[in-house]
C-alpha cells in the first residue's frame, strides 16, 4: 500500500500514467467508485491504452481531490455539479453553484440567530399552564394561515402535532384547529430547528422540556452543536475552495 502511494506521488510530479487502482488507493477509494465518478463528469475523460485499459493523470488525481474536498461543504450532489461544470469549460456555473452553497450557510447562519432571538423572547412561563377552551378574544390562528406564514404545508402542522411539537386545541363549534400564541411560537421554534438540520425525534423532546421547564437550558447544548456544524461547514467550504483552485490551475486558463 505504501509503495503504491509513493508510485502515484511521484508519477504525479513527473506528469506519468496512472492506472484506475493508483488512484483508487491514494484516496482510500475503490476502482468501481473511481470509474462512476469518471461517468458522472466529477473526473475528465480518462486515456485508454491500445487495448483499452483506463489511464489517469495528475490532472484526474487534482480533480478526484476537489471533489472530495468540496463534499462536506457543499454535499455531494453540489459538488459533482461543480465538477462536471468545471470538467465541461463551464467555470462560471460552477461558481455561481458554489455561491449558492454559501448563499445557504449565511441564511442558515440568519436562522440560528432567528432561533436565538425567538428563545430570548420566550416568556420564562412558556406554555406551560392550562390552554383556553375557547377562541381567545386577542386571537388565534387556524392551520392554513400558520402554515402560510412559516412558508409550509399545512401537511407538515398535522405531521409536527403527531409528533408532538405541536398541540393545538379543536374549535368547539367547527372542529378546526386552533393555534394559540404558544402553538405558534413552538411552530415557528420547530421550522426554525428542522431548519438547522434536526429531526422531529430530536426536536420534540426540546420543546417539551421547554413547556414543563418554562426555560431555555434544554436547547443550549443543541444551539451549540448547531454553531458547530455550522462553523465546520464554513470551513469545509474553504478546504473545498483551496483544492478547486489548485485543480482549475493545473486545467490551465484556456480551460478554465
Amino acid at each position: 500500500m505504501g509503495r503504491n502511494l509513493q508510485s502515484e506521488g511521484s508519477s504525479e510530479r513527473s506528469g506519468g500514467r496512472l492506472r484506475p487502482v493508483d488512484l483508487a488507493r491514494g484516496h482510500g477509494l475503490s476502482t468501481q467508485a473511481v470509474r462512476n465518478y469518471e461517468e458522472a463528469g466529477i473526473l475528465p475523460a480518462a486515456g485508454r491504452t491500445p487495448h483499452g485499459y483506463r489511464t489517469y493523470t495528475s490532472l484526474h488525481a487534482g480533480a478526484l481531490r476537489a471533489f472530495l474536498a468540496l463534499v462536506p461543504g457543499h454535499g455531494h450532489q453540489t459538488a459533482t455539479s461543480i465538477m462536471r461544470a468545471v470538467n465541461e469549460g463551464a467555470a462560471e456555473e460552477a461558481f455561481r453553484l458554489i455561491d449558492e452553497s454559501h448563499a445557504q450557510l449565511l441564511d442558515d447562519r440568519r436562522t440560528l440567530q432567528a432561533v436565538e432571538r425567538a428563545l430570548r423572547d420566550l416568556e420564562p412561563a412558556g406554555a406551560s399552564g392550562p390552554r383556553p377552551t375557547a377562541m381567545p378574544e386577542t386571537g388565534g390562528t387556524f392551520i392554513g394561515p400558520l402554515a402560510g406564514k412559516l412558508g409550509i404545508r399545512p401537511a407538515t402542522l398535522r405531521k409536527w402535532e403527531r409528533a408532538g411539537l405541536v398541540h393545538p386545541r379543536r374549535d368547539p363549534q367547527t372542529g378546526y384547529r386552533v393555534y394559540d400564541e404558544a402553538d405558534v411560537r413552538d411552530a415557528r421554534l420547530a421550522h426554525q430547528l428542522r431548519r438547522g438540520g434536526y429531526l422531529l425525534e430530536q426536536i420534540a423532546p426540546l420543546i417539551a422540556q421547554v413547556r414543563s421547564a418554562g426555560g431555555l437550558e434544554p436547547l443550549e447544548a443543541a444551539l451549540r452543536d448547531w454553531h458547530g456544524r455550522l462553523s465546520a461547514r464554513g470551513r469545509a467550504m474553504l478546504a473545498g475552495a483551496a483544492e478547486l483552485e489548485t485543480y482549475l490551475r493545473e486545467r490551465g486558463p484556456a480551460r478554465a
